[in-house]
């Protein structure tokens, strides 16, 4: 058996004595700090973490690559040492600015201190310049607090409560920071108490699914027109009241996304801004699923993409019931979304005529790498079903033949692919690619998802 260097030797001398340990951490070299943090964090020294926070040399903490989001009481002495640093300020050592809880990649931590120096630098996670390490928390920038943010319906998270508590009653000194907010089936209050805490202006990706009745919807509102830096935004499964669906969405995409100085909710008088519209002015990625779009006049989401079309890289417009008259309107601001990558359009109900004239249009985007289309009308029965259309592949060849001849006269540079019906007749996509040879083949399949709850071509009760 090989004898232990004299650096495991140190290390378990200040894992057995923890007076010895924390005596030593204003002398305690960098490339052992964040070993030594790892040893007290997996052996449960918790007065020895609380002081290594106190004396941390780096600008970030990056706690949830260690342990995840999950250990409530090791964060929980974490916030300790970051109350003493708030209230007494930092040591001569401490350059500590953020605690990062989001789950990344354990290499940070193993690594080398040069790495772990440049990996959490205030640049690296803020994607702005960094300040100045050496000021004390108490000067800007505030401290920050990092972590990924679900609110969900059922019992509150414990760490994310016990989070937002901590957060709340320090507001002037700490901001938490979601860059990926996702909002899942959850209640009004619990989304106002969790998005009066978060900084807003940290959000770049936003997730909803599967929520937004009327008085969700007007609550969200003053949060998004604090989101300045979002770059990504889904919305699936919207489910509002019945008796106002399209009443609402309509409200919510024209009224308070595209347009300035609205007031929502007028008899109350609650909720009063200028300019929503700039905070899609930016956006990169738009997700619009199962949400749906048929009594929706042109105008919002034509308005929208000719806002976004100077920034926007991915957009997905898939099962929302999309007419031909509405694709036909938006088609010249689609045309103007230069950065343009992704984009997909399956799940609506649209002729051969149609698709041809979307990819003539489509066809002149240079930076479209991959398209995702619905098989035209003509590939199925003329019969519908309640549940779902059956494909009848005489039409569907016939269908393909006539795709063959429109790429070649418009010789699109980005990735082609037709998609069945996704219904509850099938249970399944079905994604077809040319192939060389010139025929079409299956390149994916995917089973029915409880997204996909009604087909393009029978718009919803």
């Amino acid at each position: 058996m090989s004898l232990p260097t004299l650096r495991q030797l140190a290390m378990q001398s200040l894992l057995e004595d923890q007076a010895l340990a924390m005596s030593a951490l204003d002398v305690l070299p960098l490339d052992l700090f964040a070993t030594l943090f790892r040893e007290v964090v997996a052996k449960r020294r918790m007065e020895v973490l609380k002081a290594m926070v106190q004396a941390w040399p780096f600008a970030c903490l990056p706690l949830g690559a260690l342990v995840g989001s999950a250990d409530l009481e090791i964060i929980q002495v974490t916030l300790d040492g970051f109350d003493v640093l708030l209230e007494q300020g930092a040591g001569p050592r401490c350059k500590l600015q953020v605690l990062d809880l989001q789950n990344m990649s354990l290499n940070i931590w193993t690594s080398g201190y040069i790495a772990m120096s440049q990996a959490c630098s205030a640049a690296a996670l803020t994607d702005k310049p960094a300040a100045n390490h050496c000021a004390a928390l108490r000067e800007e920038p505030p401290f920050r607090i990092f972590m990924d943010v679900t609110i969900s319906d059922g019992p509150w998270d414990c760490v994310l409560a016990h989070v937002l508590q901590w957060v709340e009653t320090r507001r002037e000194k700490v901001q938490l920071c979601s860059k990926k907010l996702q909002i899942l089936f959850a209640s009004t209050s619990k989304i106002q108490s969790t998005l009066g805490v978060l900084h807003l202006d940290s959000i770049q990706e936003l997730v909803v699914d599967d929520l937004w009745h009327l008085r969700t919807v007007e609550c969200m509102v003053p949060y998004l027109a604090q989101m300045k830096n979002l770059r990504k935004l889904s919305l699936a499964t919207m489910k509002m009241e019945c008796s106002c669906t399209l009443e609402n969405l309509h409200k919510y995409l024209s009224e308070v996304l595209l347009q300035e100085n609205r007031q929502i909710n007028d008899r109350e008088g609650l909720f009063r801004y200028e300019k929503l519209d700039e905070v899609f002015s930016q956006l990169k990625h738009l997700r619009l699923r199962t949400v749906y779009l048929g009594d929706l006049g042109p105008v919002p989401l034509r308005a929208l993409l000719e806002r976004v079309s100077g920034t926007l890289e991915a957009l997905a417009l898939e099962h929302c019931g999309i007419t031909e008259a509405q694709l036909s309107a938006i088609l010249p601001a689609l045309s103007q979304c230069s950065q343009l990558s992704f984009f997909s359009i399956y799940g609506n109900r649209m002729s051969l005529a149609a698709l041809q004239n979307l990819l003539s249009h489509t066809a002149r985007l240079r930076q479209l790498q991959r398209g995702l289309y619905p098989a035209p009308v003509e590939s199925y029965d003329h019969e519908c079903l309640l549940y779902g259309c059956r494909v009848n592949r005489e039409q569907f060849a016939q269908v393909c033949v006539s795709l063959v001849q429109i790429l070649r006269n418009l010789q699109p540079v980005h990735k082609f692919q037709i998609c069945t019906y996704s219904c509850m007749g099938c249970r399944k996509n079905q994604f077809y690619s040319l192939a060389p040879s010139g025929n079409w083949v299956v390149t994916e399949e995917y089973p029915f998802t409880r997204e996909s709850n009604y087909c393009g071509v029978c718009a919803p009760e």
